[in-house]
């Protein structure tokens, strides 16, 4: 672990120095602290310029740190009681295709929810692994799906004992958490590795009164997406491991993807979270959740809406509710999640994370201001009062359970056709099909279409969700395996 104290942000420091030293640059990048192009400083300032650089030895190599980087790191893996952490400059996605990467082989089985973010299909895609999907469970009045029960990861390892991993996500895009740490003891006396996409549980590191950890829960490794909750920039993340796997082979792995020019406004904003976190998170996230736990009853107290929290607990499929998350049911009042993101961003002028079929998701910090809250509050009011209609036609559900036929590898790369959407039935999808955000495919490469599918499809479109995945953007076509 490091020597250097919390206090001490040694990339950061780093970094400024070079500016401090007004270094004469022969070296990329060629806006030379925005000399090139008066537009660049002008729009993002001469210091985000100057501190705009390429790798030199002063700053270190994020493909292998010897100094600062790597202290940085190593303060980073104490922060947040692991071994060891990585520095990520290609978001969370690179984290969690990362620990696939390195845990799984070509033919090699991983268990995982259906309801993953398109980012660990993906790595399935490109490395050849094989999912053993688990439907997670579902809450019957929201449409909503949960996490996986203990009983169906027991049955999936029972009957895959040659699996190598298994993948939970901690928590779901709604704040939805399995029992990770019941769930890490079935998988390690298996001999399974367990690794959490914790792309949106940053905090869960900094406050007690959140859900556990997955390096507190002993999982193998974890992807962690700061710049969601953690107060990074956008696109940095980090990727936190114990000491059950090589660090080494971890960065080699990284290194397969990651880009070799690591942006150095994205690493030093890493350093900077993390102090900010380990100082300031238990007040920061207490601030949060006393935010969410506000709006939730006051939205409640209008009626018509569902602003849920942890009563939705179930001790298993929803072990544990990420109190931070204002996740509101919509459908009651006739609108679909994403007509209510719609009508808040064009009418109120307030933007939300996102709106789906039946639900709309807000993230809150201790960045917000109380009176950004109330505008909410109020702008869901009149909403309310002024578009609220009989939910009668309303799809019902967010999830649908996948008809697997190949892996993703297989289907992705085979041979295929293009049809018309309509007359996809009963083929094999050979790409994805999702809304963004929350980007958990709706269908994925390998699965068959069934009605179910193409219905959601159809709505999603039809209400306004930014569909994604496939080849023909319009989605009036999609390509399925010949």
């Amino acid at each position: 672990m490091s020597r250097l104290s919390q206090q001490a942000t040694p990339l950061a420091e780093a970094l400024n120095a070079q500016r401090i030293n007004r270094l004469a640059h022969f070296d990329v990048p060629g806006h030379k602290g925005g000399r090139m192009n008066p537009e660049l400083p002008d729009y993002f300032g001469k210091l985000c310029m100057s501190l705009d650089v390429n790798s030199m030895k002063s700053l270190d190599n994020l493909g292998h740190p010897v100094s600062v980087i790597k202290a940085a790191q190593e303060l980073a893996a104490e922060a947040f009681g692991a071994d060891n952490a990585f520095f990520m400059v290609n978001g969370t996605t690179s984290a969690v295709q990362t620990m696939i990467w390195a845990t799984c082989g070509r033919g090699e089985k991983i268990i995982l929810p259906r309801n993953v973010h398109r980012s660990a299909i993906n790595a399935l895609v490109v490395n050849g692994a094989v999912p053993v999907y688990i439907n997670p469970g579902r809450d019957a009045r929201l449409g909503i799906p949960l996490g996986m029960g203990v009983a169906d990861v027991q049955r999936a390892i029972e009957e895959n004992p040659d699996a190598k991993a298994v993948l939970v996500n901690n928590p779901t895009y709604y704040g939805v958490c399995s029992d990770l740490e019941t769930i890490v003891s079935l998988a390690h006396a298996a001999g399974m590795k367990v690794l959490a996409d914790e792309a949106h549980g940053t905090h869960f590191y900094f406050h007690d009164k959140l859900p556990i950890s997955g390096m507190a829960a002993g999982c193998d490794m974890a992807a962690a997406s700061l710049h969601k909750t953690g107060g990074s920039l956008t696109q940095s993340s980090i990727l936190l491991c114990n000491d059950s796997v090589n660090p080494d082979y971890v960065r080699q792995i990284i290194t397969l993807t990651q880009s070799t020019s690591a942006n150095y406004l994205l690493l030093s904003s890493l350093d900077l979270a993390r102090r900010h976190l380990y100082f300031h998170g238990r007040e920061a996230f207490g601030k949060t959740i006393a935010f969410a736990e506000y709006a939730r009853d006051e939205i409640n107290r209008l009626g018509g809406y569902y602003a849920f929290g942890p009563e939705i607990a179930n001790g298993d499929t929803c072990f544990a509710f990420d109190l931070t998350k204002l996740s509101v049911h919509t459908r009651d009042i006739g609108l679909a999640g994403i007509e209510v993101y719609d009508l808040l961003r064009d009418d109120y002028g307030i933007q939300i994370e996102f709106g789906d079929i039946g639900n709309i998701l807000a993230i809150l910090s201790a960045g917000d201001r109380r009176m950004d809250v109330e505008r909410l509050i109020s702008a869901l009011a009149e909403i309310k009062r002024l578009h609220r209609k009989d939910p009668v036609g309303l799809f019902d559900h967010e999830y649908i359970d996948p008809d697997v036929t190949m892996s993703p590898e297989a289907a992705f790369y085979a041979k295929k056709t293009t049809v018309p959407l309509r007359e996809s039935l009963g083929r094999i999808a050979g790409e994805f099909v999702m809304s963004y955000p929350p980007g958990i495919p709706i269908l994925a490469p390998g699965e068959r279409v069934t009605p179910d599918i193409l219905e959601h499809i159809e709505f999603a479109k039809a209400k306004g969700c930014f569909m994604t995945g496939p080849q023909d953007m319009n989605i009036d076509n999609i390509q399925v395996v010949e």
